[in-house]
């Protein structure tokens, strides 16, 4: 009887040995599966990040952030993104990375870590072609809309007073402009890419761009969670590939190739 008994042990220990190693294979079969990054981006910024008709969110950031994430070797996927509160998103560990068009400030550096810069801008002004405005200064007592919480508002309110009711701030450079079609506001102050691409797709709106030396030069940088040091460390080894082979080039005369910065 006692042998039996042992026997049936032994048998037992052996089929929960079994068990443990088929989970322990399990859980390392499910360890190796590769980590996909999420990608903040605000989608109505095109040529940067738009939806296209079957809604996925592609632009010129996405093409880029792409091919840096394939020669890092990492996955990603785009999740559309508001601006206002997009740092939030990723303090909070709800997105990875932000690549939406986003200017390197000092300020923006003490709570985000960016890559190397990957596209230089410069706000523009846009008004109606018939408007007098010459230069920055002009829009002092204008009416003038913003995307709210980017560079473009900052500059804005510099000139024009931080609580000037005359500033008008919506969620989304679409939204901004749509305001300059409706006369809500006289003058709108953006990114260049993205007004230099507005003019050019809605030339029956009668639209022109001006540019002041006024503005600085900017430049956009894909931000990472403050000492995310390992995937920040991936991102500028994509880029600095996709610069060096010519995919970077590419991408940008895909773009860009018919306007000047």
């Amino acid at each position: 009887m006692k042998r039996i008994v042992n026997l049936s042990l032994c048998v037992l220990s052996a089929a929960l040995l079994m068990t443990a190693c088929g989970k322990q294979e399990s859980k390392t079969a499910e360890s190796a599966e590769p980590k996909v990054y999420l990608v903040g981006a605000e989608a109505t910024f095109a040529p940067f990040e738009y939806q296209n008709e079957q809604k996925e969110i592609v632009g010129f950031d996405v093409d880029v952030m792409n091919a840096i994430a394939d020669k890092g070797g990492f996955k990603i996927k785009f999740v559309n993104t508001p601006f206002e509160g997009i740092f939030n998103f990723l303090a909070q560990g709800d997105r990875d990375l932000l690549a939406s068009a986003i200017t390197i400030t000092d300020e923006r550096k003490q709570t985000v870590d960016f890559s190397e810069p990957y596209f230089e801008a410069a706000q523009l002004i846009v008004v109606p072609k018939d408007s007098k405005v010459a230069k920055f200064a002009d829009l002092k007592n204008m009416k003038v809309g913003v995307q709210s919480a980017t560079t473009g508002d900052e500059i804005v309110q510099k000139e024009l007073g931080k609580s000037n009711p005359n500033i008008k701030r919506l969620e989304s450079a679409t939204l901004v402009m749509k305001e300059l079609e409706g006369g809500g506001v006289e003058a709108v102050v953006s990114d260049n890419g993205v007004i230099k691409n507005y003019i050019k797709n809605n030339p029956s709106e009668g639209f022109r761009f001006i540019s002041d030396p006024a503005f600085p030069k900017e430049y956009y940088g894909i931000a990472v969670k403050k000492g995310n040091a390992d995937l920040l460390a991936k991102v500028n080894k994509g880029l600095a590939a996709i610069k060096a082979d010519g995919t970077y080039d590419k991408i940008y005369a895909k773009y860009f190739a018919d306007t000047s910065k």
